[in-house]
């Protein structure tokens, strides 16, 4: 893939971008939307499997403002800050790079900002949402309390720092926010029934981040069809504790994925 800081919305985005290959030409594009404390860089070799794996589709990996090698964000986040990567960000990085109807693949917090940008009525082929947050869990809030007490002393400061400029700020601006009061009652499951496209959701069944009641939402308020998967673990990245199954069942799923409007080739595709 290419690697290259670009301008856009209002900073310089790290970006790794990889055209289809010859004959991929009319597969939905795939952009990977990191987790809350994610990058370029800690996807580590997920994108090219799945890329690799679905045939070559164009593909697009990038750093949120605040990740990775990507420029600052202002601090604090606002309790709004995924509904403003969902509607100012995502579309000005699609823009940019030429990408219409994508599949977003999305984890943890880049999963949230998936489903608020197809939410929104924006045209998408199909979403992965993996280890998604659709509203606020003890769990969760529990889970983020014991890493912002644990950050500098259990070795994450030091982990962060390898993958982000400013790993500190990185990690304050996704810690206090989560840990804010006023989060506690946000939800963005009135953005799900406007979801239509088809949706695969890979979740660990002892995640401590999240439960299974998040996948049961994504499943009984989406409109289109969805698909799951439970991974065996305690980890909140499924595709780094089983990353055969998901790259797998990934590839699966966008084998089923049309770009809308397309019309395929007359061949059967069974």
């Amino acid at each position: 893939m290419t690697r290259a800081l670009v301008d856009i919305a209002g900073g310089r985005l790290d970006t790794r971008w990889e055209p289809a290959a010859p004959g991929a030409e009319d597969r939905p594009p795939l952009v990977f939307l990191h987790e809350g404390l994610g990058s370029v860089d800690l996807w580590r070799g997920f994108p090219d499997a799945v890329s690799d794996r679905a045939g070559g589709p164009a593909t697009l990996v990038f750093s949120r403002h605040g990740y990775g090698r990507s420029d600052p964000a202002p601090l604090p986040r606002p309790v709004s800050y995924m509904h403003h990567e969902a509607a100012v960000v995502v579309p000005a990085v699609l823009d940019r790079f030429g990408l219409g109807a994508p599949v977003l693949v999305g984890h943890s917090d880049g999963a949230s900002i998936a489903v608020l940008y197809a939410g929104a009525g924006h045209t998408v082929a199909g979403l992965v949402l993996i280890a998604p947050h659709v509203f606020v869990e003890d769990v969760t809030v529990a889970s983020i309390a014991a890493a912002r007490d644990t950050y500098e002393t259990a070795g994450l400061r030091d982990r962060l720092a390898r993958h982000h400029d400013d790993a500190d700020a990185t990690f304050r601006g996704w810690n206090d926010i989560w840990l804010d009061p006023a989060f506690r009652s946000w939800t963005i499951e009135s953005s799900l029934p406007a979801i239509t496209c088809p949706v695969l959701v890979v979740q660990s069944e002892g995640d401590p981040y999240g439960t299974v009641a998040q996948v049961e939402a994504v499943e009984s308020r989406v409109t289109g069809p969805v698909q799951r998967l439970l991974v065996a673990g305690t980890g909140h990245a499924p595709h780094v504790d089983a990353p055969d199954a998901v790259t797998a069942a990934v590839a699966g799923f966008l084998q089923q994925v049309r770009r809308p409007g397309h019309r395929p080739s007359g061949r059967s595709s069974r």
